[in-house]
């Protein structure tokens, strides 16, 4: 609830940043990335081994698990933070992202976590004749109990 909050105080200081030469940027929120940067090198350290187009497998409820699925939500409030800024935000938090590699490290670390086959195993109500559900034909549900 708190993340679209954050560009409006980001919007305030808009004004300054608009005299300087240089191509601006503009971090999202400093403890959303220092908490990114940490579980950047935790994940890089998990997934060395393993080069994109194979994929890792991460075992339900480990260390791995937690530490990739923290890195995930942190990515989702990012990205809430992105959809509620304005356009001149999104710009000035892509220029930082970009300098930063965090984009390009998002995603070789998802194609390294992406199954070779996404198959959804949860509940389905659908009779089994149908289309195989995929991770990518269903919505999942991360709600935490």
């Amino acid at each position: 609830r708190l993340m679209p909050e954050l560009p409006k105080f980001d919007d305030e200081d808009l004004k300054s940043y608009g005299d300087e030469e240089e191509e601006l940027a503009l971090s999202p929120p400093a403890a959303l990335m220092s908490v990114l940067a940490t579980q950047e090198l935790l994940l890089e350290n998990i997934l060395e081994c393993i080069p994109v187009g194979e994929f890792a497998v991460i075992q339900p409820l480990s260390d791995e698990f937690c530490l990739v699925l923290g890195y995930l939500l942190t990515w989702k409030l990012t990205l809430a933070v992105f959809k509620a800024a304005s356009s001149q935000l999104r710009v000035l938090y892509s220029q930082y992202l970009r300098r930063t590699k965090s984009l390009n490290k998002l995603l070789y670390h998802l194609f390294r976590l992406m199954p070779e086959n996404p198959v959804f195993s949860g509940p389905t109500s659908e009779v089994p004749n149908k289309d195989t559900k995929t991770f990518f034909t269903e919505e999942l549900r991360l709600d935490v109990k």
